[in-house]
């Protein structure tokens, strides 16, 4: 059987899937996955082929896809649908007519996260080709309850006075009908398949996964959907430190880490945030370790206390801080909790205000008030993040943490697609 992992997205969306790869691999399974293209050596680092998907997403987020900034939502989402239909389809395909060294036997199935419009494709490929379809959820907060809000659209006006959860996802879901029914029901009919009523509903199903630690991010169970928690999809990554970092972090005291993954911070320039996170951490007399990554964030000067580093392995550096500052991904929330490292996230939009207040809640660390930091705020974030308290409470959640999510779940969705 191949299995198709499908995600638009960050590298968020994608490292789950590259977690949950090997495992399906090692059940016997063939994978390939559909992502964007900016990700080749990302699944190639587990043996995993990738289809590129659509534009790269570093240069849709950025404003440098030539054309792309004057398509608006609903342009860049009818292409999107269409490509992920067709990437999905052509992978489905190849794997059902035995064309694939290892598909012969002719099965196969979807699994899709990430871009609303592109797992749309991928819901409408799978449909079409008649094979299992499965829509995983990264965090809780994405998939309608009456225990939490949605969180907010692009466009969306909440009417004054509606403030319950359920009067919520029921506008949550016009909404979306709104902002996307008519380009996804577009495409649909285009490749054959009838138009639906509630898109948002239809691409979620009434049995996703949630790809999330249940200790982080628990679900509470609703007649609404039956969900499966499977835990986090966790990438295996036995990569050593750089040995410039090793030399670093053996000649002192733990330093903080900061890294913002692939998230710009709102209302600062890079050199005004690097400036701002190096005097936060030095206010608390520890050294720091800068993650570039899409915030750019750089030396500020050549003091000794401070290193940059890019791509690195995440779940052996976070074993070795003080503490670590972070944008608030529902990956790098998981890795600092099993590392036990107290965390301060600094929230930019989407699902990262939920996971700031699970990490309060949870006593591991804490959430900025705001996505746009200065050296007296973060100090005083990291000043709570660094108590005693919050250090031992971080040490004993990381013993709570599921290390065998994508273990659980290959095994759940080859079950399912067989059945």
């Amino acid at each position: 059987m191949r299995v198709v992992l499908v995600t638009y997205g960050s590298r968020g969306d994608v490292e789950p899937m590259t977690g949950l790869a090997p495992r399906l691999r090692a059940l016997g399974a063939e994978v390939r996955l559909c992502a964007p293209p900016d990700f080749a050596e990302l699944a190639g680092g587990v043996g995993v082929p990738l289809t590129p998907l659509a534009w790269p997403i570093r240069a849709l987020a950025t404003g440098a896809v030539p054309g792309k900034e004057r398509a608006g939502l609903s342009g860049i989402a009818a292409e999107l649908t269409a490509m992920a239909y067709e990437a999905v389809s052509g992978a489905v395909t190849e794997a059902v007519t035995g064309a694939v060294t290892g598909a012969a036997g002719g099965g196969a199935a979807v699994v899709a996260t990430g871009s609303f419009p592109a797992v749309a494709g991928a819901r409408a490929a799978a449909e079409k080709l008649g094979v299992p379809y499965v829509f995983t959820s990264l965090s809780p907060c994405y998939l309608p309850s009456p225990h939490h809000p949605p969180g907010p659209w692009p466009g969306q006006v909440i009417p004054a006075g509606v403030t319950g959860n359920r009067e919520l996802w029921d506008l949550n879901a016009e909404h979306m009908d709104a902002l996307l029914g008519e380009t996804i029901n577009a495409h649909r009919t285009s490749v054959g398949l009838p138009p639906v009523n509630g898109i948002r509903d239809h691409v979620f199903t009434a049995h996703p996964f949630l790809a999330a630690d249940p200790v982080l991010g628990p679900w509470q169970e609703t007649p609404e959907l039956d969900v499966t928690q499977t835990g986090a999809w966790i990438r295996p990554d036995e990569r050593p430190l750089p040995a410039d970092l090793e030399e670093f972090l053996a000649a002192g005291a733990e330093p903080v880490y900061v890294g913002f993954g692939s998230m710009r911070v709102r209302g600062a320039e890079p050199e005004e945030v690097s400036r701002v996170v190096v005097e936060a951490a030095r206010s608390q007399g520890r050294r720091v370790v800068l993650g570039s990554g899409w915030a750019d964030l750089a030396l500020t000067d050549d003091g000794d206390d401070c290193f940059v580093v890019g791509e690195v392995n995440q779940q052996a550096l976070f074993r070795r801080v003080a503490a670590v500052v972070h944008h608030g991904g529902a990956g790098t929330t998981t890795t600092a909790a099993r590392a036990g490292a107290p965390q301060v996230i600094v929230p930019q939009l989407a699902d990262q205000p939920y996971w700031a207040g699970r990490v309060a809640e949870l006593g591991i660390g804490t959430g900025h008030d705001g996505p746009t930091p200065t050296a007296g705020s973060l100090s005083a974030a990291l000043q709570a993040a660094l108590t005693s308290g919050t250090r031992a409470r971080a040490a004993a959640v990381a013993g709570t943490i599921r290390a065998d999510g994508a273990e659980r779940a290959a095994e759940l969705l080859l079950g399912r697609a067989t059945r």
